[in-house]
């Protein structure tokens, strides 16, 4: 079966819907219409994507992306594009009376991105979804933060890099509606030789406000199936992952209830887990929004959400590597870079909520991490 997913008023580029064919091979059908026969659209049967789908224009002209269509930097960013759109459609399902502002730009060093923000209403206080693909030269400082992660690239290089990725944020009015993060990304580096370093990275993280322990059940399980249907030792490990690096060392505490985070996976198979991953958020998380959304809350409750989102950006800003490395890139879009910030945060000198408290029982878990689901 063919589908189309990219459309314009000239061209045409469809793909197939199957199961059994080999692996990165390009058909071609007519002039100027190409099927993109990839590993990541031959392992299951793909939807239909159409630009009109996608918040905004694809970053990358149509020419470009028809020219390479079994390359992974396309394939990359027609899912991310994908994954914006479900996913800001489904929260904007739960917040009728607002809609998204949607913001395209370009990057005058190469690439772009589409950055998509939803204010001031009555479920969510800020929601961010943000796509960018974005190529140039890497600077020293950012090469230094690659380093620091494990990369071997020598200091005092300028590296051509491609990097495309999606990214969201999303801090609810009712304190009893958890803040969820996901970050899924694909990053290219051209070295010296010509030779090309290529990685994946991500990983969705649940920070609630008030411990639910079924809610934490419910997200963890949604994310542990994702991962099942790849590699049953994945959930484990980046579960432990992602426990160790939302980490806040100068409180002793974790930023929330964690969920999974990995990178520099660089197997062949990689892309089709970082899909089945992003295709999990939607059903790990907007269930919480319509369980919680209307919970009575008073201000004792929303005070405390505030001094909890306090940490959020503590961590965000002092210690997160992806603000870090965004904000050492030339021509960074600041603004597409902190739309993770909330609205409004506080800080209470030396507060510690009674152990006693529903507030104390929140903190007691961020500080000794749980097993939330039973490994197989």
């Amino acid at each position: 079966m063919i589908q189309k997913i990219i459309s314009s008023t000239v061209k045409t580029v469809y793909r197939v819907t199957c199961i059994k064919f080999k692996e990165d091979k390009t058909y071609r059908l007519i002039p100027g219409t190409l099927i993109a026969l990839s590993m990541s659209y031959c392992t299951v049967a793909a939807k239909s994507l159409t630009v009109n789908k996608f918040m905004a224009d694809t970053v990358t002209d149509l020419k470009t992306l028809e020219s390479r269509p079994n390359d992974m930097k396309t394939i990359m960013e027609l899912m991310i594009m994908d994954i914006q759109a479900e996913f800001c459609r489904a929260l904007e399902k739960e917040e009728p009376e607002k809609k998204f502002q949607v913001d395209r730009w370009l990057r005058p060093e190469g690439g772009g991105g589409v950055t998509c923000v939803m204010q001031e209403g009555e479920v969510f206080d800020k929601a961010g979804v943000n796509v960018s693909v974005v190529h140039g030269n890497l600077p020293p400082r950012a090469i230094d933060q690659m380093r620091a992660r494990g990369k071997n690239f020598k200091g005092g290089q300028v590296l051509p890099f491609f990097a495309a990725g999606v990214s969201a944020v999303i801090h609810p009015r009712n304190p009893y509606v958890p803040t969820i993060h996901f970050n899924y990304r694909y990053f290219e580096v051209t070295l010296p030789d010509n030779t090309i370093e290529w990685w994946f990275g991500g990983g969705t993280d649940l920070t609630p406000y008030y411990l639910n322990e079924e809610d934490a059940v419910h997200f963890h399980r949604s994310l542990k199936n994702a991962c099942d249907q790849h590699d049953k030792t994945y959930y484990p490990k980046f579960k432990r992952w992602c426990d160790d690096y939302f980490n806040i060392p100068h409180r002793g505490e974790r930023r929330g209830v964690g969920g999974i985070f990995f990178d520099d996976l660089d197997t062949p198979s990689t892309f089709n887990f970082v899909k089945s991953c992003a295709k999990a958020v939607i059903p790990s998380y907007i269930p919480l929004v319509q369980k919680h959304k209307n919970d009575v809350y008073s201000d004792k409750e929303r005070e405390w959400q505030l001094l909890r989102r306090g940490r959020y950006v503590e961590f965000n800003l002092i210690y997160d590597r992806g603000t870090k490395f965004g904000l050492y890139t030339p021509g960074a879009r600041y603004e597409s870079i902190l739309m993770s910030l909330p609205l409004s945060a506080n800080w209470k000198y030396m507060h510690n909520p009674d152990s006693n408290t529903r507030e104390g029982k929140l903190t007691e878990v961020l500080r000794n991490p749980r097993d939330w689901i039973k490994i197989d």
